[in-house]
């Protein structure tokens, strides 16, 4: 119990690093460049440091301290519901930044460095984290010590069945993310983070359903078992096709490619309404002549200047 108390002990410093140091650069630099830089490199430190200490719980946590996959979904709920009341405009996904760019949010520099950001934040949550475990406060650390010279791949299935199995899951994160991009903070958080804590649940003795390629590469490129073109595939290649997949299903094209909607058909907001058609009614000559009514012309009275005199 001792062991877990000091994981948790650093989830919550780890969050309140990251967001104090959030706090202190949205002071001094401008908000552009503050999203673009400091807070895309807090929250991949953030999401990377927090997932690499989880996964060694749920690698050794079983048979190293007792900690079953109870412990670990409930603290990956925990986790993502405090990554999305912290994160702010930030996503530490690269997947997610290229949708943003595909969207015609954010210009190419913009993306370039939000990816470069991200990157940054996923190396140094890696130097963090090994240098944490080299302290060996708790046997789990130890055992990882040990461990993570030769640590195994997370990829446990065929290459194809695993591209499927990271695409679906990316697709159905994208689609959560577009359906409850207009609702209240309070409301989609909590969604987000059971939409992960699922997909996990479900997909993770395949693949630990990351579909995030900045935080696979984080975890599992550097892992034995599988080549880095392989890792590529599955981890970048597959999420990626579901968001592009889940972005076409939502919006029926991709803005930055096509201006036309290519899967639904736009109508109008509002109806224009039809112009009444007047009808000009023709005299009939037959008609005019034997009704007396329709064919005379009304008689106009005169008065002669004799009878008015």
């Amino acid at each position: 119990m001792a062991g877990l108390n000091i994981l948790v002990a650093f989830f919550v410093a780890t969050v309140v690093l990251c967001h104090l140091l959030r706090w202190t650069a949205r002071k001094v630099l401008p908000e552009r460049l503050y999203q673009c830089t400091v807070s895309e490199f807090a929250s991949s430190l953030q999401l990377c440091a927090c997932c690499l200490e989880l996964r060694m719980l749920l690698d050794i946590g079983m048979w190293g301290g007792g900690f079953g996959d109870d412990v670990v979904i409930t603290l990956l709920f925990l986790l993502f519901l405090a990554h999305g009341f912290t994160f702010e405009k930030a996503s530490g996904n690269s997947a997610v930044s290229l949708q943003d760019f595909l969207l015609g949010y954010f210009p190419v520099i913009d993306i370039v460095t939000r990816l470069l950001a991200q990157y940054i934040g996923m190396e140094t949550a890696k130097l963090i984290t090994k240098s944490y475990w080299a302290l060996e406060l708790t046997e789990l650390h130890t055992i990882q010590i040990l461990m993570s010279q030769d640590c195994s791949s997370t990829l446990q299935t065929a290459l194809a069945h695993g591209m499927f199995v990271e695409g679906l899951c990316a697709f159905c994160y994208h689609l959560m993310l577009f359906h409850f991009k207009s609702t209240r903070l309070v409301y989609r958080v909590p969604a987000a983070a059971l939409t992960v804590t699922v997909l996990v649940y479900i997909a993770g003795p395949y693949t630990a359903a990351f579909f995030n390629p900045t935080l696979a590469s984080a975890v599992t490129f550097h892992c034995s078992g599988n080549t880095l073109w392989e890792y590529v595939l599955v981890y970048w290649c597959g999420p990626l096709a579901g968001m592009v997949l889940a972005l076409f299903l939502c919006h029926g094209n991709v803005p930055l490619l096509f201006q036309r909607n290519l899967l639904y058909s736009q109508k109008g907001k509002y109806r224009t309404p039809k112009p009444k058609t007047l009808q000009t009614c023709t005299a009939n000559p037959s008609t005019d002549l034997t009704s007396p009514q329709k064919g005379k012309a009304p008689e106009k009275k005169v008065t002669s200047k004799k009878s008015q005199s």
